[in-house]
């Protein structure tokens, strides 16, 4: 993976959700609007000014986008149904692959995570929904689980993963390192032709 120029690549990505056929999703062919961009991790901190500068600059253009941070609703979750205290705990008494489960079942992908978007969606709602902190999310969320259990709970809106990896159209791979399961259904944003 190289560095790109990040305010070349955002710039992209603004002039994509400016055109009117994205929000409305007209040119899918009936497909999940479901976008992918791709980053260097090593470019991670910068990313996130510039993913908070595109919804500030989107919204001064009267576009309502909605920010998700993977990472962050996860300690929410984790705070509201179990304590983080707690799962400190857990932490310290638990093998790695026990904690990594234990993690898992407490933010449960199914019953809390993907309701709390869709719940933040019907609260704010928005024309734009941005997911990011992939990255800071793993191991205990994998994006192709997100983005497979959206489909049915987010399905009216674009959204747009950033992902601190490749996306080959057809695979995930975080970092650039670790092929997830096979995910082809979200177009990646990057490479849209304007």
């Amino acid at each position: 993976m190289k560095e790109e120029d990040l305010h070349t690549k955002f710039t992209h990505i603004h002039k994509v959700i400016l055109k009117p056929s994205f929000l409305k999703m007209d040119a899918l062919g009936g497909e999940i609007p479901f976008w992918i961009s791709t980053y260097d991790p090593t470019q991670e901190i910068a990313v996130q000014g510039e993913i908070e500068n595109l919804a500030k600059k989107l919204q001064n253009e009267g576009i309502k986008p909605h920010l998700i941070n993977l990472f962050t609703l996860s300690v929410e979750i984790i705070e509201e149904h179990i304590g983080l205290e707690k799962i400190f705990k857990v932490e310290k008494r638990k093998s790695k692959e026990r904690f990594k489960k234990a993690l898992e079942s407490s933010i449960n992908i199914h019953e809390r995570l993907i309701p709390a978007i869709q719940q933040q969606v019907q609260e704010h709602q928005p024309q734009l929904l941005m997911i990011h902190g992939v990255g800071s999310a793993f191991p205990f969320i994998r994006s192709h689980n997100v983005l497979n259990n959206l489909q049915s709970a987010v399905k009216d809106i674009p959204t747009i993963m950033f992902f601190p990896g490749v996306y080959t159209g057809r695979s995930l791979e975080l970092f650039g390192l670790l092929k997830d399961d096979n995910y082809y259904r979200a177009f990646n944003i990057d490479n849209f032709k304007i």
